[in-house]
């Protein structure tokens, strides 16, 4: 089981990476980074949402909440609670962020803008913030 701090720190540390990268000029890879970010910030929000001291990492730990083994961030966004005040109070910084996907680590190299990115990352900033 990953418990609240440790989703919390692997979020910051996810962020701080797609920083790195960024710097680095390694767009893609800050990218998928971000979407991970936010993934992890969703799942912390669910812990604190129901009172869970950690989110299931094994498939023995997910045997009795099935329907929280995805990674899909609109569904983790519904759990979580917070989709109405996300919605409604940040809507573009969800734009931002949630057309990532685990599969995004399989897109070519080099489809993505420093813009874009950079945007990217104050989304993913804004919404752990939130969340």
């Amino acid at each position: 089981m990953l418990s609240k701090i440790d989703l919390e720190q692997l979020a910051k540390a996810r962020l701080e990476d797609a920083e790195e990268l960024l710097k680095a000029n390694r767009l893609d890879g800050a990218a998928y980074l971000c979407g991970y970010a936010v993934e992890l910030g969703l799942k912390l929000r669910i812990c604190r949402t129901l009172d869970w001291d950690g989110f299931p990492s094994t498939s023995r730990e997910f045997e009795n909440a099935k329907s929280f083994r995805v990674h899909d961030l609109d569904i983790l966004l519904h759990l979580s609670g917070y989709e109405k005040i996300i919605k409604a109070q940040y809507l573009s910084e969800w734009l931002g962020v949630n057309q990532w996907n685990p599969e995004s680590r399989y897109t070519p190299v080099g489809l993505l803008d420093k813009k874009n990115v950079e945007d990217m990352i104050v989304s993913t900033i804004k919404l752990l913030k939130i969340l």
